[in-house]
C-alpha cells in the first residue's frame, strides 16, 4: 500500500495531462449523452486547468450519441452506418461539452484526427502545432477520431478502437507526462480468493501475464476494452509517460487522482 501511494507522487510532477474518456462514461445505455456525468467531469477538468496544468481530452461518445438520435439499438456493423452515426453524434457531443465548459469559463476546441494523420509528416506537424497553440492559450482540445472519413479503422481489431490508441498517439504527439484513461471499471483486476477479483493498485511493467487478466468486452456502445487500454498504456509507458486507468463514474475521480489518492491502477513509466 505504501509503495503504491509513493508511486502516485509522480502525479504531482505531471505538468501536461491527457484524459481519455470512454463512451460508457459519457453516454447512457440508450446512447443519449449523460449530462450529469459530463458535468461532473468538465468541472474537474476545469479545476485541473486552473491549477496550472496543461490539459487535453480524448473523448469518445460520438457514435453512441448518433445511435440514440437515429434510434439505433445496437452498434452498426456496416461502415457507412457507423460513419452516419458519427456524423450525427459528433455535433451533439460537442454541443454538450461547449455548454458545460462555457459555464465554467473555459474555452474548448474540437480536433478530429485519423490514424492516417499520424503517418503523414505534414499533417502530423500541423496537428501538433494546432494542439500546442490551443494548449498555450489555455483552450482545452477535445480530440476524437474523425470517424466520418476514417476507413476500416473504426471496424478492424487493430483500429483506434474506443480511442485508446488515439490517446496514446496524442500523448506522444504533445509529449504529455500523464495519461488518465477513464472507463467504467476501477482499474486492472486480478483473481482473488473465493472467485472474486481485486484491483491492482499499480503495475510496474505490462507483461503477457498482465494481458491474461483481461476479459473480452461485449459492450454495444464502445469498441474498446481493457486489452486496448493496456496496449495504449504499454505504448506510452515505454515513451516515459505514466498511466492511470480508473472508473470515470466514481465521484470526483479526477480530483481524487490529482490529490494522489489510491484510485484506479497506475502503470509506471518505463525508464528512458
Amino acid at each position: 500500500m505504501k509503495k503504491s501511494l509513493k508511486y502516485r507522487e509522480v502525479i504531482a510532477d505531471a505538468r501536461r495531462i491527457v484524459v481519455k474518456i470512454g463512451s460508457k462514461v459519457l453516454v447512457q445505455k440508450t446512447g443519449r449523452p449523460d449530462t450529469r456525468s459530463m458535468r461532473n467531469l468538465t468541472r474537474q477538468l476545469a479545476a485541473i486547468l486552473r491549477s496550472g496544468h496543461d490539459v487535453a481530452v480524448v473523448t469518445s461518445g460520438a457514435i453512441g450519441s448518433g445511435m440514440e438520435a437515429l434510434g439505433m439499438k445496437d452498434r452498426p456493423s456496416a461502415l457507412p452506418e457507423l460513419q452516419m452515426a458519427a456524423a450525427v453524434g459528433q455535433g451533439r457531443l460537442m454541443s454538450h461539452y461547449d455548454k458545460l465548459f462555457s459555464a465554467l469559463g473555459c474555452t474548448v476546441g474540437q480536433v478530429l484526427l485519423t490514424h492516417a494523420d499520424f503517418n503523414h509528416k505534414i499533417r502530423l506537424t500541423n496537428a501538433r502545432r494546432t494542439l500546442e497553440t490551443l494548449i498555450r492559450h489555455q483552450v482545452i482540445p477535445l480530440i476524437n477520431e474523425n470517424d466520418v472519413v476514417a476507413d476500416e479503422e473504426i471496424k478492424a481489431d487493430l483500429a483506434l478502437g474506443d480511442n485508446d490508441l488515439l490517446a496514446s498517439l496524442v500523448v506522444k504527439l504533445i509529449r504529455a507526462d500523464l495519461l488518465i484513461i477513464l472507463s467504467t471499471v476501477d482499474g486492472v483486476r486480478e483473481p482473488a480468493p473465493h472467485g472474486t477479483t481485486r484491483r491492482l493498485r499499480y503495475i510496474e511493467a505490462i507483461t503477457p501475464k498482465t494481458f491474461s487478466l483481461v476479459r473480452v468486452s461485449d459492450s454495444r456502445l464502445s469498441k474498446g476494452g481493457m486489452a486496448s487500454k493496456l496496449r495504449a498504456a504499454q505504448s506510452v509507458a515505454q515513451a516515459g509517460c505514466s498511466v492511470i486507468i480508473a472508473n470515470g463514474r466514481q465521484a470526483n475521480v479526477l480530483s481524487r487522482l490529482m490529490q494522489g489518492e489510491d484510485v484506479g491502477t497506475m502503470i509506471l513509466a518505463s525508464p528512458i
